[in-house]
């Protein structure tokens, strides 16, 4: 591809959106109709994931501008962050498919509506939408979505159609956020859904994390001593838990070809419970002669200071993408990084200015990718990084999310 490290740092990034981030605050006193929303949310659990930090953030920021949120899960360890905000939970079985049990907590939401005097119910995943759509249909409250990934439609003509169906409800909100431009392509091409009804809502990271002047130098030295870094080699970084469609054997084929053993590529993710994948890794490894140049480590607590100790991070990801937050944090640490052409990573990257992209499953095109990478200097990187710091502050922070949010929760206190 065509990559110019060598562009100023002062370049605007094209396509960038130049509004600045609204902090919620700003919705105080502000909101249609004089009076702040109360709004439930509903996911199956709050253990881990994209769809539960976007429903911990959104609370924390209708709290932030004077309204009431309400959160609706099974638990878990996610729950304390509310607790600790004073924000109710309601611990309900909504992780649970089945009919008579999506009925029953129909009911329960229904009742939590009009005890709370709930204006808004957002949902995020689908066995709790479906009753979340039957609790508004009941109650009158407004019903909202948002669309966190690609669902499949089963195989079979019967087995197809019964899935597209069982996903519609995530296309039968009043407004529904699609994370991506790539996942609002996908809502409007296979649900009848209103293109009026849909907004583009990116997913944002926090910069008071990800940013490389807030992690200390004994975050550092800690990880680098834990992983046992060596200071004289440059550091590949791949995360994402150890499955298949993450791209991790397609890496391990690209530094074969690559044919360097003065690097470190680290596959930093948990195999949750996936053994056979991660023994055919080890395979993988072993076979190219690769043991001294790729290793394989759990989940990581300090993601930020893994990025910057990386010289370059990478996604193979031969599936496409709802959003990719790994690339995003590794962009807003000033880091280069390599990404497939597929799903939303062509749209949070800039091609050639902040990121290599090259074809999904193509070890080749991916070595090539990082003998560029790696052949940088110091000055080329540093400019890289600023760019891609940049982009991410324009586009993919927390505050423009909840912000953006906001402002659909007003919309549909208008009236209808």
């Amino acid at each position: 591809m065509d990559f110019d490290p060598h562009l100023t740092t002062d370049q605007s990034p094209r396509n960038a959106d130049t509004r600045q981030d609204a902090p919620a605050s700003r919705w105080q006193g502000h909101w249609p109709g004089g009076r702040a929303p109360t709004v439930l949310q509903v996911v199956p659990t709050l253990v881990t994931g994209g769809a539960e930090r976007g429903c911990i953030d959104m609370a924390l920021a209708l709290q932030a501008a004077g309204g009431t949120p309400l959160v609706a899960s099974e638990g878990g360890p996610m729950v304390r962050e509310l607790d600790r905000a004073r924000i109710t939970h309601l611990t309900l079985p909504l992780a649970s498919k089945n009919p008579l049990t999506i009925r029953r907590n129909a009911r329960r939401l229904a009742a939590i509506i009009r005890e709370h005097k709930v204006d808004i119910v957002h949902a995020r995943s689908r066995a709790p939408a479906w009753s979340a759509w039957l609790a508004c249909r009941e109650t009158g409250a407004r019903y909202m979505t948002t669309f966190h990934a690609p669902y499949n439609f089963g195989s079979g003509p019967v087995g197809g159609r019964l899935k597209r169906w069982y996903n519609s409800v995530m296309a039968r909100g009043e407004r529904v956020i699609a994370i991506s431009g790539f996942i609002r392509d996908h809502v409007l091409g296979n649900y009848p859904v209103d293109p009026a009804r849909v907004r583009v809502i990116h997913r944002g990271i926090d910069r008071n994390v990800f940013a490389p002047d807030r992690v200390s130098p004994t975050r550092l030295v800690t990880l680098a001593r834990q992983w046992n870094l060596p200071d004289d080699r440059p550091v590949i970084l791949l995360p994402g838990r150890l499955t298949r469609w993450k791209g991790q054997i397609v890496l391990i084929d690209a530094l074969a070809k690559l044919g360097r053993k003065d690097v470190l590529a680290l596959l930093v993710g948990s195999d949750q419970g996936r053994t056979g994948y991660r023994e055919e890794l080890e395979n993988r490894i072993a076979t190219n002669g690769l043991r001294g140049v790729v290793r394989m480590t759990d989940h990581c607590s300090d993601m930020a200071a893994a990025y910057l100790l990386s010289t370059v991070v990478v996604s193979a990801s031969r599936e496409p993408e709802a959003f990719g937050r790994v690339i995003v944090e590794a962009q807003a640490m000033g880091k280069p990084v390599i990404v497939s052409a597929i799903g939303a990573y062509q749209e949070t990257v800039i091609p050639g200015e902040t990121a290599w992209v090259v074809p999904p499953d193509d070890p080749n095109a991916l070595a090539r990718a990082l003998d560029e990478a790696l052949s940088l200097t110091p000055e080329q990187r540093d400019a890289i990084g600023a760019r891609a710091m940049a982009f991410v502050a324009d586009r993919y922070t927390k505050d423009r999310m909840c912000a953006d949010t906001l402002a659909v929760y007003a919309e549909l206190l208008q009236p209808r």
